[in-house]
């Protein structure tokens, strides 16, 4: 096997990389298949995320490693998604953990913190010595946010906090929450504390998908929080929006490292698995799909790519994010289900990853915008028209 074929660069784009950016990947693969990989299945049956590899994720700088100051790595969104990208290579649940650390939590804080806030969390969250979650989603409000029922109102020189948030990765083993909630001006973002009174959380099992990733219940029953817990700058939809166009960046990036998984495992299952009179790589059907996988993973690596180069040049507008992530997560996903019909009955046990891929793939195509929602997105640029109501 040649080497482009590999490290499934089979139109040479790591020739467009910078050494700091494959050094960031190379660092990033070697972590996971050193410390991920010969653990994960186990986290992923007993439901369980692999706490004690935080410190060294913080080490590495994969916690708000796009941002710039107060203890980040400060790299460029490359080298940002090329980390996104073989973290999900060993999980859906490792890259989830730290979008939310970082494309959320943090970003909320450094998009719409005071200097204050930004001192006090950032440096010790980059650190990985406070984990952040990220509370938008309700029971009852997912796509359309704006509809959310939590409710902030003013109480002396504070605030008081009702409410629920599901669906919330990271929610039990947060240290800080950001909870957007309602207020007589709109939508604005709080931080809540761990700990605080009457603030609690619950965590969400029975999962077929994400397994190993906590999601939980956030629950505010008058929750007194400070004014110096308030996030003035957020103000309206755009605040949370703009933490989801940063994590939605890193998703598109994610997806292609499970899609490569799965399309690794496939080929190295058929070429080695015999049947009737040859390798089940040597049949035609078998030779479409991997031609075809080949295809929808190298499209995805240049839309990436070119992704990051706009974001960098400050010129990435959302509906390149819905772009990338509605075609890349789509396409991952069905890779994932064809690798595992091409692995016959093997396709369904832990002996092998794809699986693991394919279930946590369909949370992937929901999370962050459905994929309709985005058709929706872009039908919108498109026409001018919008769909949505």
């Amino acid at each position: 096997m040649s080497d482009l074929l590999r490290d499934l660069d089979f139109f040479h784009l790591d020739d467009l990389l910078t050494d700091e950016e494959r050094m960031a990947r190379d660092t990033a693969k070697r972590f996971v298949d050193r410390e991920i990989l010969p653990l994960i299945e186990r986290n992923f049956a007993s439901e369980t995320f692999p706490m004690h590899l935080v410190p060294q994720m913080a080490e590495l700088g994969m916690f708000g490693a796009n941002l710039k100051g107060y203890g980040c790595a400060g790299m460029n969104n490359v080298a940002y998604g090329l980390i996104m990208q073989e973290l999900e290579a060993g999980d859906s649940g490792l890259r989830s953990f730290a979008s939310v650390q970082s494309a959320l939590s943090m970003y909320a804080i450094y998009a719409n913190g005071s200097e204050e806030q930004k001192q006090r969390y950032l440096p010790e969250m980059a650190k990985g010595k406070l984990i952040g979650c990220f509370g938008l989603t309700e029971p009852d409000h997912g796509s359309d946010p704006g509809g959310m029922e939590t409710r902030a109102r003013r109480d002396g020189d504070g605030w008081i906090l009702n409410g629920t948030k599901r669906w919330i990765t990271n929610g039990s083993i947060a240290d800080i929450a950001i909870v957007w909630a309602k207020v007589d001006e709109g939508i604005t973002g709080f931080l809540v504390e761990k700990g605080t009174p009457g603030f609690s959380t619950r965590d969400i099992h029975g999962k077929f998908s994400m397994r190993a990733s906590i999601t939980s219940e956030l629950i505010l029953e008058d929750v007194r929080i400070p004014k110096t817990a308030h996030l003035e700058k957020a103000r309206g939809l755009k605040g949370p929006l703009g933490c989801l166009t940063q994590a939605r960046y890193g998703i598109a990036w994610g997806a292609i490292g499970a899609a490569r998984s799965c399309f690794h495992c496939a080929l190295d299952y058929t070429k080695s698995r015999k049947q009737f009179s040859r390798p089940l790589a040597g049949y035609q059907l078998v030779q479409a799909k991997l031609v075809k996988m080949l295809t929808e993973i190298t499209k995805a690596q240049m839309v990436c790519l070119r992704l990051a180069h706009l974001k960098d040049q400050g010129k990435m507008r959302p509906e390149h994010v819905s772009f990338a992530k509605r075609n890349n997560v789509n396409e991952a996903l069905k890779i994932a289900r064809d690798a595992r019909d091409m692995l016959g009955a093997n396709g369904i046990v832990n002996e092998y990853p794809v699986i693991r891929h394919m279930l946590n793939l369909e949370t992937v195509n929901t999370y962050e915008g459905t994929f309709d929602v985005h058709t929706l997105i872009l039908g919108r640029d498109i026409t001018g028209e919008n769909a949505f109501e």
